[in-house]
């Protein structure tokens, strides 16, 4: 896949089917919701979950037993340590990652490019071009 998955699964598709209940070892969430449930259910036992946004929503409901009885951890991931900005700086000099913009909006067409964030359909990153070049 081109960017650089192996496989990838619908959020909104049935886990417990694909991949399946127990099935996988870490889960890096960016938008928990009313699915979140269901991504500790897919967690092997001794699995790790990662947060680090709640786009569909913040409130979640946990049954407690999923966690102490699969013997979970969770974490939030918003503080980082002061060498990773510069190395994910060095590595985007370098050529080595690079954002995937999803559009990019000229500053004019701002209100634009909150409507479709807020309707949560893009892949990738909205861009605001300042300079009021804004490519579509």
């Amino acid at each position: 896949m081109t960017l650089g998955a192996e496989r990838t699964i619908p959020r909104d598709g049935d886990l417990s089917k694909e991949p399946g209940s127990k099935s996988v070892h870490v889960v890096i969430d960016l938008v928990a919701g009313r699915q979140w449930p269901s991504l500790l259910d897919v967690l092997k036992p001794f699995g790790r979950y990662a947060a680090s946004g709640a786009i569909a929503g913040p409130l979640v409901e946990l049954d407690v037993r999923t966690l102490y009885l699969k013997d979970l951890s969770l974490f939030g991931c918003t503080v980082l340590s002061k060498a990773v900005f510069p190395n994910l700086v060095k590595r985007i000099e370098a050529g080595e990652v690079s954002p995937l913009v999803a559009k990019t909006f000229a500053l004019t067409e701002i209100a634009n490019a909150q409507k479709q964030f807020e309707a949560k359909k893009h892949v990738g990153k909205l861009v605001i071009d300042v300079s009021g070049e804004g490519m579509a």
